[in-house]
C-alpha cells in the first residue's frame, strides 16, 4: 500500500520546535522508523508551509491513504478541507499534542469532519497508529 504522510505549517521544526509539547525526534528521523517498522508499504512523505502547495499536493491521487497533520490549517482551512472530502480514499488526521488541553483556538478542527478518524495526542505515536488503522 502506498501511504502518504503530509504535515502543514512549522512540522518541519519537529525535533527543535516546542520540544516540551512535540518532542526531541525529526521527522526525517521518525519516517526512517516508520518504514522499518512498516515494511510492507511504500511510505512517502510532504511537508509543506504553504495551503496551496499541500492541496496541491493531496491532488496528486497517486497514493492508497494517507496520514494528514494539517497543523495550524486544521483550525481554518476550508480548502484543505474541501480538498480532503474529495479524496475517498482511507485518511487520518493525526495530532502530536491533545488539541483538546491547548488553547481554544485549537480545540476545534475543520478539517476531521473530512477524514475517517483522528488521532490526537498519541505524540508521534499517532503517526504509526493511522498507519495501522490501514491495515495490511
Amino acid at each position: 500500500m502506498k501511504i502518504l504522510i503530509v504535515n502543514g505549517p512549522n512540522l518541519n521544526l519537529l525535533g527543535t520546535r516546542e520540544p516540551e509539547i512535540y518532542g526531541t525526534i525529526s521527522m526525517d528521523d521518525y519516517l526512517i522508523e516508520l518504514r522499518t517498522a512498516f515494511p510492507q508499504h511504500e511510505i512517502n512523505d510532504f511537508q509543506s508551509n504553504v495551503e496551496g502547495e499541500i492541496i496541491n499536493r493531496l491532488q496528486e491521487d497517486d497514493f492508497d491513504a494517507l496520514v494528514i497533520n494539517p497543523g495550524a490549517f486544521t483550525h481554518y482551512s476550508y480548502a484543505i478541507a474541501d480538498c480532503l472530502k474529495n479524496i475517498s480514499k482511507p485518511k487520518i488526521e493525526v495530532h502530536i499534542s491533545n488539541i483538546y488541553k491547548r488553547e481554544d483556538f485549537r480545540q476545534k478542527s475543520v478539517t476531521a469532519a473530512n477524514t475517517d478518524g483522528v488521532l490526537s495526542g498519541f505524540g508521534l505515536k499517532g503517526y504509526e497508529l493511522a498507519i495501522m488503522s490501514f491495515g495490511k
